[in-house]
């Protein structure tokens, strides 16, 4: 049905492709998949709702929407709070500067986290909106979920939230500082969990090294976390990649390919800059569309004047259990 299913023989050329150079070839990243229309998005995150409908909503503008009735073509549908949030101002100065959403769908409803701050602040707080049916403008916004302050190490921006195999909510969060960070999460409330514990996930060698966006998926008896590295948002000077590890218990310890934790600046990369176009792909999630995962991602197009786009790309995993795009 769509023009980004390039069949099993594309994808198992790309495995052995990235395999047999380390995992980090280039020339083995595809192009993304086919999408056009109003595609300008930063850190976004897809849905598909009952009627079939995608919806990707991303930062700026009170969490802007998009839609698509195929995935290929999509067009500006409002945004998930139109007016933002009162309380973001403290964070941001801005209502309506929202950061970083993730949209999931949660005992019958959609669950929907996002972020307030400013560049280079982790005067930051994550916040919860909820919806009956995923689309534009019916989000009621719930209020603040977990902040930070200059006093903390971490930062409260980039929230994921992720469903254990024994039925416990997580939130993944954190941008740069001491890393990616995880709290529980009340399933009843979507707020924090009596359990306070700030769990450590991933952080970088150095704290002048950007780690953020994290995502986890479960797949196979494995836990993954997709983080985007390096430096986001510069155009064309942007040095964004995706990088993974994985463990077998959400909170981990989370291991790189090579047996490296993620805590001491472990990493595999999945995608990187390639080809003449894609500079910094990052801000990534991953939809599980009917029985395929799709990796979205923004990135930024050097034939196209440096403009952010969105990228979208079937996710794999190979003989040994290691996630690729193709």
């Amino acid at each position: 049905m769509f023009t980004l299913f390039r069949g099993a023989l594309a994808a198992a050329a790309a495995v052995a492709a990235v395999a047999a150079m380390g995992g980090t070839a280039l020339a083995a990243y595809p192009e993304p998949g086919l999408v056009r229309g109003d595609i300008g998005v930063h850190d976004p995150t897809m849905i598909r709702t009952a009627d079939g409908t995608y919806y990707t909503y991303s930062t700026h503008n009170g969490l802007e929407a998009r839609s698509s009735a195929n995935r290929i073509d999509f067009a500006r549908a409002g945004a998930a709070l139109p007016d933002g949030a009162a309380w973001a101002r403290a964070y941001s100065g801005d209502a309506r500067e929202l950061w970083a959403p993730d949209v999931s769908y949660q005992g019958g409803r959609y669950l929907m986290y996002y972020s307030a701050s400013s560049f280079g602040s982790n005067n930051s707080a994550i916040g919860l909106a909820v919806s009956d049916t995923g689309r534009p403008g019916t989000w009621r916004d719930r209020g603040r979920v977990i902040t930070s302050s200059a006093r903390d190490d971490f930062n409260a921006i980039d929230p994921q939230l992720s469903v254990d195999a024994e039925g416990r909510w997580w939130l993944a969060f954190g941008s740069w500082w001491t890393g990616i960070k995880m709290i529980r999460i009340d399933p009843a409330t979507g707020n924090r969990h009596a359990d306070r514990t700030v769990r450590p996930l991933a952080a970088r060698t150095r704290t002048d090294l950007g780690i953020e966006a994290p995502h986890i998926v479960r797949n196979g008896g494995y836990y993954y976390l997709f983080t985007s590295w390096d430096l986001c948002c510069r155009g064309t000077a942007s040095t964004y990649r995706i990088m993974v590890g994985r463990s077998r218990s959400i909170t981990g310890p989370y291991t790189d390919r090579n047996g490296r934790a993620l805590t001491a600046g472990g990493g595999t990369e999945v995608l990187a800059a390639h080809g003449s176009r894609v500079v910094g792909p990052g801000g990534q999630s991953v939809l599980r569309d009917g029985d395929r995962d799709l990796l979205v991602y923004h990135y930024y197009d050097r034939a196209d004047g440096g403009r952010h786009k969105l990228g979208v790309n079937h996710l794999g995993f190979d003989a040994a259990g290691w996630p690729y795009v193709w």
